[in-house]
């Protein structure tokens, strides 16, 4: 199911020599030591479908998950896409300008609702008006371990080429 791809465990399955290896989502190799993140990062250029596949999985949320789920964005442009029991939350309104603002945002939300079980951020770099670099690894590295002691998952777009990932970024793909 998509919710077991956030757990935190070590998923094992038989590797070609029949060998137990660990396994990671979708039976992709594991990420560091076995261990499945909190955290999901969809990353490409414009134009690759990102923003459709999330909002795939926002929709498909809604019935899977037991508390509420958010999902971020910056603009109106998933209104009408996304289900109405959805927490919308437009970032234009709020001066999100970095990633610490960001993480007093989350940490807000998830203080004034402690059923939120999932929070998705649509296009995360532009949101905040910055460049994927060592700050937005340094971020997602946050929003794992905030998730893991709250118990909240969270799936970022990033519209960026994948290649430009450093392998902190990488690790949440």
């Amino acid at each position: 199911a998509a919710s077991d791809v956030y757990k935190r465990q070590r998923l094992q399955s038989p590797g070609k020599n029949g060998n137990m290896e660990p396994q990671g989502r979708r039976g992709a190799p594991a990420d560091y030591e076995g261990v499945i993140t909190m955290v999901r990062v969809i990353m490409g250029i414009k134009g690759t479908g990102k923003t459709k596949q999330m909002i795939e999985l926002i929709n498909s949320a809604v019935h899977s998950e037991n508390g509420n789920v958010v999902c971020i964005e910056r603009g109106p442009k998933l209104t009408y896409d996304i289900h109405y029991k959805i927490r919308l939350v437009e970032a234009s309104h709020y001066d999100m300008s970095n990633f610490d603002f960001l993480k007093g945002f989350i940490s807000g939300l998830y203080a004034g609702n402690y059923d939120i079980s999932h929070v998705f951020i649509d296009n995360l770099c532009k949101t905040i008006g910055r460049e994927v670099d060592k700050d937005t690894e340094n971020f997602l590295n946050w929003l794992d371990a905030f998730g893991e002691k709250n118990n909240i998952k969270f799936t970022v777009t990033i519209s960026a080429d994948a290649s430009l990932a450093t392998e902190g970024v990488k690790k949440y793909f």
